[in-house]
């Protein structure tokens, strides 16, 4: 269990409630700043079959829950920044989101599962002080560093 006083915890859906379709997406693109904790198998519920995991990325806790039935789906009120290093880091970030998720605008995307990402540079402050920045960024889905700099 977290040891933090408070814990976001995150509710998905998989065909069957288990939790290796949603650890294994994320390990795959995470690697080692993804850990998950023992399966904690729930059994039926009337969401049916449930389980969930401790879970640390980027050394934050979290605690995943899956379901076989939908119960909320994930929407805008609750997303993930993830800073980047460099281009680089968000093009590979946003590729893999997006293959089976959604892009939306401004950096936001969706992953395969529904969560809401924003991938920005760490120095996004710093660009959005550059004259233009906004309408640049109304212009952008993914984050665009070098159109910043124009």
């Amino acid at each position: 269990m977290s040891q933090n006083k408070i814990t976001s915890s995150l509710w998905f859906h998989t065909k069957d409630g288990k939790m290796q379709h949603v650890t294994d997406y994320y390990i795959a693109i995470f690697a080692d700043n993804f850990e998950a904790g023992n399966v904690i198998p729930l059994g039926e519920t009337p969401s049916g079959y449930t389980e969930m995991n401790n879970i640390k990325l980027f050394g934050n806790d979290y605690l995943f829950m899956t379901t076989a039935i939908e119960h909320h789906a994930f929407n805008d009120a609750f997303a993930i920044m993830l800073y980047c290093d460099d281009q680089q880091e968000i093009d590979k970030y946003w590729d893999y989101f997006t293959k089976d998720g959604k892009e939306s605008m401004c950096g936001w995307c969706m992953d395969k599962f529904g969560l809401r990402w924003q991938i920005i540079p760490k120095n996004f402050g710093e660009l959005m002080s550059k004259p233009n920045a906004w309408q640049v960024m109304m212009k952008q889905k993914k984050i665009v560093i070098e159109e910043y700099l124009q």
